[in-house]
């Protein structure tokens, strides 16, 4: 029987930052990844997904994004980015591979999948945020006749059925496909909240170097106030384009469904022949039900680290497995001090 180091459970960004601390400390890992290839979440993204930061602030630890073919990289130019990365390294993987189970008996993990199953010492769950997609629950939405997708279905212009459509949900998910679909429907903006944009010269190296900052002021246990927030919308051209045309119109998403369309607050009746959900996702951690570590909803963490159950730990899924650390400029912090860890706790 062979026994791992560490099984990766995930081979998008988060899972190949791991990968590559492990590799440096020479343990014997393997990556388990449920895609058909390599790049994770992003192959579920829109086709004109741009990141909003500069290649140069778009990379994993150790090697740096090739230069895209514009200032902002494009979906694919950062997939095929992953897939070199993968490759670059030589990091053992096998997709597609789904964890059905997570299993620890007499101090050794058993992953079973949908390909048998496989032996390690620890476990990094690095399963990422887009793979539960989260649509909120409205009066009425069980009768809408028309079409409904989630972000994560979109494509291109053409998925969406019928020329009136309604986007609900805010974020630079929501700003970026109202700037794209404005162009070819027309388009209802709603959200919870009113949009925050950023100014024009903030983008990614901004946020960039404001996560670093409240890292170290992390570790140091000092507290300061965001002036910006990564959820803000960054204006890509894309974003100012929409705003030049004067679409980027919101009204708050307090409505209820009809058959046709909805009811908003004020009484008033709109119809819509679609309605795409740019409402994000809930953390998916199915695979690790039989640990029986997940109560109401949530995982006792510090860091990284389960501290409900030994050498178990999760990245990249968000601010509670540590700052920005389901970002691409985050998850490296968190990835280095994670195998620091994993070391200590398999040298012990």
């Amino acid at each position: 029987m062979e026994i791992f180091d560490v099984i990766i459970i995930g081979g998008g960004q988060a899972g190949l930052s791991v990968a590559y601390f492990l590799n440096r400390h020479g343990l014997k890992f393997l990556i388990l990844d449920d895609n058909q290839k390599a790049g994770g979440a992003w192959n579920k993204a829109w086709d004109s997904l741009q990141l909003f930061s500069p290649g140069v602030y778009s990379s994993l630890s150790g090697w740096m994004l090739p230069p895209p073919e514009k200032e902002y990289p494009t979906k694919q130019e950062f997939i095929t980015y992953l897939e070199k990365y993968e490759k670059r390294y030589d990091f053992p993987v096998q997709r597609p591979v789904k964890v059905e189970d997570t299993i620890f008996e007499d101090g050794i993990y058993r992953i079973k999948t949908n390909k048998g199953e496989f032996y390690t010492k620890t476990v990094v769950g690095a399963t990422g945020t887009a793979s539960n997609p989260k649509i909120p629950h409205y009066e009425g939405v069980e009768s809408f006749l028309g079409q409904q997708l989630h972000s994560v279905e979109y494509k291109k212009p053409a998925d969406i059925q019928g020329d009136n459509l309604l986007i609900v949900g805010g974020g630079n998910s929501g700003a970026q496909l109202v700037a794209e679909l404005t162009q070819h429907k027309k388009v209802q903006w709603a959200t919870l909240s009113p949009p925050n944009f950023l100014p024009d010269d903030v983008d990614g190296r901004y946020l960039f170097e404001q996560a670093n900052k409240k890292y170290r002021e992390y570790l140091k246990g000092e507290i300061s106030e965001e002036s910006y927030s990564i959820s803000d919308i960054v204006m890509l051209d894309s974003v100012k384009d929409a705003r030049e045309r004067g679409v980027l119109n919101y009204r708050s998403s307090t409505f209820s469904f009809t058959p046709n369309g909805v009811v908003w607050e004020d009484g008033s009746e709109e119809a819509f022949d679609a309605v795409l959900w740019c409402t994000g996702f809930s953390t998916k951690l199915d695979y690790l039900n039989a640990l029986n570590i997940n109560q109401n909803g949530k995982i006792n963490i510090k860091n990284t680290k389960v501290l409900d159950q030994e050498g178990l730990w999760l990245v990249g899924l968000g601010n509670w497995t540590g700052y920005a650390s389901a970002t691409i400029y985050g998850v490296g912090k968190t990835a280095r001090r994670t195998v620091e860890e994993i070391v200590a706790y398999i040298l012990q």
